[in-house]
């Protein structure tokens, strides 16, 4: 499993039935830490290694039966392998979004950048506009980029020609180009920033993880830190 509190315990608090952003615990789960932290130690007991880096190391040598990480990092993984299936779970998981950004150049004193005005390239609506067409998400729904075309979430899915996946084996998924089913997708979630109070849960819940899984206590405990000090 990765090694990310925020996917760790966000996966206890989604088979609690709540969210991955819940900032009151004790009110939001039933059973409240406590509840929290009896399903964490349940799941640490059941859990190979957390590592962000080579937990799909062990999964394809056979050292553990499922892996739990990242679909950027799963769906090339297991191209090179057989007899498995890649499964967003019923309880949703967390979201990601590559986003553009526009820079302002704020602290020059001129407007004028080389040869052009500062400010918004006049032509990236066009750009955008045209990242965004249902023909440049191919790449996307033929796996050729491990995530989904925008698109994807908003249009008709296309059927693409079969002669495109002629010689590829079939992968066991509830994918379709890239996302899950609707009713799963609704319970998908960004992950937000948490309250204070709700970091200091967190490194109590890791804290009290720390007898069975030391070194992941160890890496959390610093990104917990960083994160209440941030």
């Amino acid at each position: 499993m990765v090694n990310s509190p925020r996917e760790v315990i966000g996966s206890v608090l989604k088979y609690r039935g709540t969210s991955y952003n819940s900032n009151y615990i004790d009110s939001q789960v039933a059973g409240g830490k406590i509840a929290v932290q009896q399903n964490l130690a349940l799941l640490a007991n059941q859990v190979r290694l957390f590592d962000s880096t080579h937990y799909l190391k062990a999964f394809a040598i056979g050292d553990v039966w499922v892996a739990v990480g990242w679909i950027s990092d799963v769906l090339p993984a297991v191209k090179h392998m057989s007899n498995v299936a890649v499964v967003v779970p019923k309880s949703g998981a967390s979201l990601w979004a590559d986003l553009w950004a526009i820079p302002a150049a704020s602290r020059l004193e001129t407007k004028q950048i080389g040869w052009r005005v500062r400010g918004a390239f006049p032509l990236i609506h066009q750009w955008i506009e045209f990242c965004l067409q249902t023909a440049r998400a191919l790449p996307f729904k033929q796996e050729v980029i491990p995530s989904a075309s925008p698109s994807a979430l908003e249009s008709t899915l296309v059927k693409l020609p079969e002669e495109l996946f002629k010689g590829k084996p079939s992968l066991d998924t509830n994918l379709i180009a890239g996302v899950p089913p609707t009713e799963i997708l609704a319970r998908c979630e960004f992950l937000e920033p948490l309250f204070e109070a709700t970091l200091s849960d967190y490194e109590w819940l890791v804290t009290n993880l720390q007898k069975s899984t030391p070194v992941l206590i160890n890496k959390m405990q610093h990104y917990m830190s960083s994160l209440i000090f941030s």
